[in-house]
């Protein structure tokens, strides 16, 4: 009568236990900091949804409609952080960024560049953000 053998041998065991050591050894390093990378990309989203919103305003008020103008923005005399506030959805600029009050280029079509500043966990980071007034 032969013996069926049932479950696994100590060596295969251990075998298994070991190549999910080193794989988990060579995959952690990648998930460690994603944090960080996440805030980069978060910081990104904002001054690039910031000059999407200013480039859309201006295209509107170039179009020379007057439902198109009544829909827009003027950024005309207004700062950095002001301009912001009034091109986003809600008002308001996320919190933890902030914007200077940088008075905005008076002219219609000129662009101006301002830096955007994250600040989370003690850590500082720019973006620059482009109006068009």
């Amino acid at each position: 009568m032969k013996k069926v053998q049932r479950g696994f041998t100590l060596i295969e065991l251990v075998m298994v236990i070991v190549i999910l050591g080193i794989l988990a050894a060579v995959a952690l390093p990648k998930f460690v900091n994603l944090s960080a990378d996440a805030q980069a990309a978060a910081l990104q989203g904002v001054a690039g949804s910031i000059t999407s919103a200013s480039t859309v305003n201006y295209a509107s008020r170039s179009v020379g409609s007057v439902a198109a103008r009544a829909a827009t923005v003027s950024l005309t005399g207004l700062s950095c952080s002001t301009a912001a506030a009034a091109l986003l959805q809600g008002g308001v600029l996320p919190t933890g960024y902030t914007l200077p009050n940088t008075a905005l280029v008076a002219t219609l079509g000129n662009s101006q560049t301002c830096v955007v500043t994250q600040t989370s966990s003690g850590n500082t980071a720019n973006a620059y953000i482009t109006y068009i007034p």
